[in-house]
C-alpha cells in the first residue's frame, strides 16, 4: 500500500477548495427568475440588471442561482455575464480612496445599491465603482457577491 505524500495531499486539497468556490455572475437585463428551468414554469420574482447571483448549477440555456435574500431559482443562462458585480448589505457603505478605514472617504452607497466589482479581495478590500463613475475601496463584508 502507497501512502500520499504531504505535496500530493495539500494539492488535493487545494483542488478540492477551488472547486468548492463559490461563481458569481451578474445580470445584464431584468430577468424573470422561475421555479424550474422551464419558461413554462412558474414565475417568482424579477431580478434588476447588475443583480450578482450566485450560481449553483447549469443546464443548458439555464443556470440555477442564489440571490442574496438565500432565495434559489432558475434564470436564462443568456441574461447572465460574467462581469462582476456586489451589493451592499449594510445600511451605508463607506468607499475610501485607499484600502484602509483611515483613508479619506470617496462616496457612501446605501444598502441594496449595485456596485460594479473592479478588483476581488486582497486583505479584506475590494475596488468598486458606481454606475455615476466613482471608485474607491470597501471592505469586503459590507457587500454580497464575493
Amino acid at each position: 500500500m502507497r501512502r500520499r505524500t504531504l505535496p500530493a495531499l495539500a494539492a488535493a486539497l487545494v483542488a478540492s477548495s477551488a472547486a468548492a468556490a463559490a461563481e458569481f455572475k451578474s445580470l445584464i437585463a431584468p430577468a424573470i427568475s422561475y421555479d424550474s428551468p422551464s419558461v413554462q414554469g412558474r414565475k417568482l420574482a424579477i431580478i434588476l440588471a447588475g443583480t450578482p447571483v450566485e450560481v449553483i448549477v447549469g443546464l443548458d440555456r439555464w443556470l440555477k442561482v442564489r440571490d442574496v435574500t438565500g432565495a434559489i431559482n432558475w434564470v436564462e443562462r443568456r441574461l447572465l455575464s460574467d462581469r462582476r458585480t456586489v451589493l451592499v448589505n449594510v445600511d451605508r457603505l463607506v468607499v475610501r480612496s485607499e484600502a484602509s478605514t483611515a483613508a479619506t472617504p470617496n462616496f457612501e452607497a446605501e444598502r441594496s445599491v449595485v456596485l460594479e466589482l473592479l478588483e476581488g479581495p486582497r486583505f479584506g478590500w475590494i475596488k468598486v465603482r458606481h454606475q455615476d463613475g466613482d471608485t474607491g475601496y470597501a471592505r469586503a463584508v459590507e457587500v454580497w457577491g464575493l
